[in-house]
């Protein structure tokens, strides 16, 4: 689903105007956006949480020249599912 179908869901589903409910996502998604910028974890019961995770330095091998390369520690955003979504995803 895109961004578009999407939002012409959250139309359809809220009884809101397109306009409405595209404004509506991107403040959701600019709320956790910010949120995890500073290292904030959200949780929304029974949906999941949003959290930033740090992975570690570590060395790897170059498939194509064989070398070993360095990869820096770096912060990823994470998303673990609640019980109800895995629930609702499993029927």
């Amino acid at each position: 689903m895109t961004k578009a179908e999407f939002i012409n869901l959250i139309a359809e589903k809220g009884d809101y105007s397109k306009k409405d409910a595209e404004k509506a996502l991107s403040t959701v998604i600019g709320a956790i956006t910010d949120c995890m910028k500073k290292d904030e974890k959200i949780s929304l019961v029974g949906f999941g949480s949003f959290e930033v995770k740090e992975r570690a330095a570590r060395n790897a091998i170059n498939p194509l020249t064989k070398e070993p390369i360095s990869i820096p520690a770096k912060k990823v955003p994470a998303f673990k599912a609640g019980k109800a979504l895995k629930d609702a995803v499993a029927k």
